[in-house]
């Protein structure tokens, strides 16, 4: 099942990212055509990089090539293997800019045009940059794959443009818990990696914001920005109105989710229009704002250091009772209760 507002019918991803999947399966022993038939795509699709294939195709190979390998760290060997070169205009425009600073703006605000059904965000917690991924796909049983995928990719791509340097001080933070064996994990991120922690994040000093790019080019990064535009006008033209909405909710503050006028504004459309689209996909703005806070939620909770208070102020309750009632709704029982009964499992 796929989350609500993410067609997984519709080609929106790229089919050179299968074809090199299969590579690395082919390189563990697997056969390429058993893959592709099972994820019911032609071989002939994954010839061309301008080819596309649906969510649903691309996660069915995901998941074949990981039950077939028996490898459950199969996504992290992917994500190293996906360089900067393979995302190309999303690479060529973050790499060309002025600091690493813009980069990260670059790479954030065109990230689903490579994978649509993933959320990153970039913000800054006191003294140190935080890189947030959140997942919008629906299947649990490839959830610990994807975040392995983008984690292994930006931790690959880090090193290659600034060696170690980001990882003094650094850490990676990964929501799900800690598998039995974390020696991939540790070649990766060192001992700075730390499983169980309610979010997915890399972080590292603020004060590395400003490092220079080294391949720097206002010119190039016009060019491929103005690619990252036009892919970006294809992937909304092919996905709904409401996985729009959920975009917009989710690069908002958690404090202040983004009103239904801030979001028809920025679709260009009235408010009666939106609620109008959103109907007809069978949806309401409110339970758009409930799915993501409801989401945020339960990472919180997992975060033991916080209070329930401090949660629902980051949630942007600003009572605490209010938060109480909500979670009971979405869950049937009390914060509180809900991280007890998380802490037994």
């Amino acid at each position: 099942m796929n989350a609500p507002g993410i067609t997984g019918n519709l080609p929106v991803i790229r089919a050179h990212y299968a074809d090199i999947l299969c590579q690395l399966a082919e390189d563990r022993g697997l056969q390429r055509s058993r893959l592709l038939t099972a994820a019911g795509i032609r071989p002939s699709m994954l010839g061309h990089p301008d080819n596309f294939i649906t969510v649903d195709q691309f996660s069915a190979l995901c998941r074949e090539s990981l039950v077939r390998s028996g490898d459950p760290a199969l996504g992290l060997e992917y994500g190293k293997r996906l360089k900067f070169t393979t995302h190309g205009s999303l690479a060529q425009a973050a790499i060309s800019c002025d600091t690493l600073e813009q980069a990260l703006t670059v790479l954030i605000k065109y990230f689903q045009i490579r994978f649509v059904y993933m959320r990153l965000s970039f913000f800054v917690d006191a003294h140190e940059a935080v890189i947030q991924l959140d997942l919008a796909h629906g299947i649990e049983d490839l959830y610990r794959f994807n975040v392995d995928v983008v984690m292994a990719s930006l931790m690959d791509v880090n090193l290659l443009l600034f060696g170690n340097r980001l990882l003094d001080g650094g850490c990676c933070l990964l929501d799900f818990p800690e598998p039995t064996d974390t020696s991939s994990y540790r070649q990766l991120f060192g001992n700075r990696i730390f499983f169980g922690r309610g979010v997915n994040q890399l972080r590292f000093k603020r004060d590395f914001l400003g490092t220079p790019m080294s391949l720097s080019n206002p010119v190039t990064r016009r060019i491929a920005e103005a690619q990252c535009e036009e892919e970006m006008r294809f992937i909304e033209g092919a996905t709904s109105v409401s996985d729009r909405v959920m975009r917009l909710l989710e690069t908002g503050p958690s404090q202040r989710l983004p009103s239904l006028e801030d979001v028809a504004e920025h679709l260009r459309v009235s408010t009666r229009t939106l609620r109008r689209q959103l109907a007809a996909e069978g949806v309401r703005f409110q339970q758009l704002q409930d799915s993501l806070r409801h989401r945020r939620a339960l990472g919180l909770l997992r975060r033991n250091e916080l209070t329930i208070d401090e949660i629902a102020d980051a949630l942007g309750y600003s009572d605490p009772s209010n938060f109480g009632r909500a979670f009971r709704k979405w869950e049937g029982l009390a914060p509180s209760a809900w991280r007890r009964e998380h802490q037994k499992s």
